[in-house]
């Protein structure tokens, strides 16, 4: 297993655990897996103490959780979790364009626009980490524009679960809904209709759920 080469200070302990917290989004450190906090201390080149610290931090918000004997093992995926994951980020992002679209400025228009191209060139590439980062990099700019750092914070501890299963199941989406969903945005945005930004920011995130999580218990 190898995730990242030596670290420096300073935050050791943010590093590693924002290092784990990617590798097990995006399935590098795969659900089941079993970790132990030497082996991890080594390869990032750190005492235990920063790692142990990031791994208290990834079990409070349900990534990991912890064995005898010094071990930690990555949760498996639970659908019902992700689920209602899906519902509260959704309504979140509602917020975030109810608050933006109001204020919303060109330039921010113009940034969207850019995302969601760059999200259809990942798409058609296949490029599931560029599709990924596009499309929060789209979504972003609302919860930029909205002014409000508290939304961002608490989506912060439960998208994890949300991109983890996407990163799962992405050969099986159909990544240009989205982006046909994110130009809709862009004209409601561009004509200040928040009502309907609104409406259509929360449709593309649970929509989104619906595919994900109606795949996955197909599947089961």
């Amino acid at each position: 297993m190898k995730i990242i080469k030596t670290i420096a200070r300073p935050a050791l302990r943010d590093q590693v655990y924002e290092s784990l917290k990617k590798a097990i989004i995006t399935l590098e450190l795969e659900p089941g897996q079993r970790i132990m906090d030497k082996d991890l201390a080594s390869e990032f080149g750190v005492s235990r103490t920063p790692v142990r610290e990031a791994l208290k931090r990834l079990e409070d918000e349900g990534l990991v959780e912890s064995l005898p004997g010094s071990q930690t093992r990555i949760t498996q995926i639970h659908l019902e979790e992700a689920k209602n994951a899906f519902t509260v980020v959704a309504a979140l992002h509602r917020l975030a364009a109810r608050l933006a679209v109001p204020i919303i400025l060109e330039e921010h228009i113009h940034l969207m626009e850019e995302m969601n191209a760059k999200l259809k060139k990942a798409l058609d590439n296949k490029d599931v980490f560029g599709a990924v980062e596009a499309d929060d990099q789209f979504h972003e700019i609302l919860l930029s524009a909205s002014g409000n750092q508290e939304i961002r914070l608490a989506l912060e501890r439960i998208m994890s679960k949300v991109r983890r299963l996407e990163f799962s199941k992405f050969s099986s989406l159909d990544g240009m809904k989205s982006v046909d969903q994110h130009n809709e945005i862009i004209s409601a945005c561009r004509k200040k209709d928040a009502s309907l930004a609104c409406s259509l920011v929360e449709e593309n995130w649970l929509s989104l759920g619906r595919i994900l999580v109606g795949d996955s218990e197909s599947n089961k």
